[in-house]
Order: C-alpha cells, then structure tokens, then sequence
C-alpha cells in the first residue's frame, strides 16, 4: 500500500492551514510584546492586518479545506 495517499489538494490544504496558524501565532506574539513593553502604535497595525489580509485568507482556506474533506471523502 502507498503511504502516499493523499491528494494534491489535501497536502496543498494541509500546508497552507500551517504556514496560515503559523502566522497567526506569529502575530499574537508581537501583540502580547507590544503591549507588555508599551509599544502601543503597533497594535492598530496587527489589527488592520487582520481585519484586512488574514481574515479573507482564513475564510478562503477554509473553503479550501471544506473541498480538500469533501473530495477525500467521495474518493
């Protein structure tokens, strides 16, 4: 048996949704920091970048990954 089963779209799913929470980790960091050393011009920078990059993307991965389950599923 191939241990290499899964499809194109799960793994390409699967990467993105990593790399994807990598990023918000990312941002939660510099959120904390920011707010624990005073440095609070920051903070409506990671929250514009949220509201305007992040979330359509995690809204789009998660359309993504709906059809990467959907077609592991009827496979």
């Amino acid at each position: 048996m191939d241990t290499n089963q899964d499809t194109l779209l799960f793994r390409i799913a699967s990467k993105s949704l990593k790399y994807f929470l990598l990023v918000l980790f990312g941002i939660a960091i510099a959120y904390v920091l920011s707010s624990g050393l005073g440095m609070f011009q920051i903070i409506p920078i990671l929250l514009y970048l949220l509201q305007q990059f992040l979330l359509p993307l995690g809204i789009i991965l998660l359309c993504l990954i709906t059809t990467a389950v959907i077609i592991e599923s009827l496979r």
